[in-house]
């Protein structure tokens, strides 16, 4: 008999599940590999926050970056360490990106978020980040510029995650382009047998809008149904995708309850899920059994619907233009908060360079 270290493990090794750590944290992603992790996701947030916690493993590099280009600005300092953080988070997963022919082991770094409007400076970006490490993914925004640049990336072999992302008309836009993209590539006679592209889904923002637009207008529906939101959008996602035969991978990220796991188990989809969130779930008796192939209860599903019209444009796969990408309120909020969370990293890079003297 079989003996798996925690849940995760072992639904990385029993089930078709991929199970990513959502940090470039050298602690955490080490936890993550050692219980089956085969990627690693970031994002100006998750990298501001790695420098915070790991700080000792980096102030040397960022003196030493700072002194050797005497000219730099704060900015351009700033996206040099960012992209180093991650670089050395990728290493971290080079044996299984190895292991696996090229398809697994690879760190996800995010593009300019301030950037979300401009697709030359998403896809020169992006391939610039391509070529930092042999096992670097990019990750561009579901914005309606982020989604114009998919196909002509996927098709010049840039491994691509589609994120901020949160609803099934955003995921379907970016599952037809990746398809797109690499029917392209293949018509050209270029080989695509190491992408692994991904469309993520933020599950746990889109609830956090759902509930928001419940709270501002007032609606009567048990608290408990707003926790399915997210889990409602991804099931129907992943049912389309089986169903148009889309090789683009769905990933769940934005992790807010179990539900964000145990309900996907099981699916060909991948989980990039938080540190805080992998010690939680491989702490508890919970047995990962295959769930994602379930409905989500037609009551529940039915109050979601019919009570909260944002909930109508997330779930149905033509609830929203591409237009209506950028305006959506989940979209707004998360790119203030990576904008935001940026413009906080270069803070950080301008006390290295600018020590506060009233400190």
């Amino acid at each position: 008999m079989t003996t798996y270290n925690s849940p995760l493990q072992e639904m990385a090794l029993t089930t078709p599940t991929q199970y990513l750590n959502d940090s470039c944290s050298v602690e955490e992603l080490n936890y993550a590999i050692e219980r089956g992790a085969i990627g690693a996701t970031s994002n100006p947030v998750i990298v501001g926050n790695v420098l915070k916690k790991e700080m000792g493993l980096w102030k040397d590099r960022i003196a030493q970056i700072i002194c050797d280009n005497p000219t730099w600005d704060e900015a351009r300092v700033a996206w040099q360490v960012y992209q180093e953080i991650a670089v050395n988070g990728a290493k971290l997963l080079m044996p299984v990106f190895e292991r696996t022919g090229g398809k697994l082991g690879r760190l996800s770094i995010q593009v300019d978020p301030a950037q979300y409007r401009n697709p030359v400076a998403i896809l020169a970006q992006a391939e610039y980040f391509a070529g930092l490490n042999p096992n670097i993914q990019i990750k561009i925004p579901a914005t309606s510029a982020g989604i114009s640049v998919i196909e002509e990336a996927t098709y010049r072999g840039i491994n691509l995650n589609v994120t901020v992302s949160f609803c099934v008309p955003q995921v379907m836009a970016i599952g037809e382009a990746m398809e797109r993209g690499l029917m392209r590539r293949e018509a050209a006679g270029k080989d695509t047998s190491t992408m692994t592209p991904y469309a993520t889904m933020m599950v746990g923002r889109c609830d956090d809008w759902m509930k928001m637009m419940v709270k501002k207008q007032g609606t009567q529906i048990d608290p408990a149904y707003l926790e399915w939101a997210g889990v409602a959008c991804f099931k129907k996602a992943y049912e389309l995708y089986q169903q148009r035969g889309y090789r683009t991978i769905l990933l769940s990220a934005a992790y807010r309850n179990f539900l964000h796991w145990t309900e996907f188990v099981g699916g060909d989809v991948a989980l990039t899920i938080p540190y805080d969130w992998q010690v939680k779930f491989n702490q508890s008796d919970i047995k990962p059994i295959a769930k994602m192939q379930e409905p989500v209860k037609a009551e529940i599903l039915n109050e979601l619907y019919t009570k909260i019209p944002e909930f109508r444009r997330a779930y149905e796969p033509d609830g929203m233009s591409l237009a209506e990408f950028d305006t959506f309120g989940a979209t707004v909020r998360t790119l203030r908060s990576f904008i935001e969370a940026w413009h906080g990293f270069v803070g950080a890079i301008r006390d290295f360079m600018l020590p506060n003297p009233d400190v």
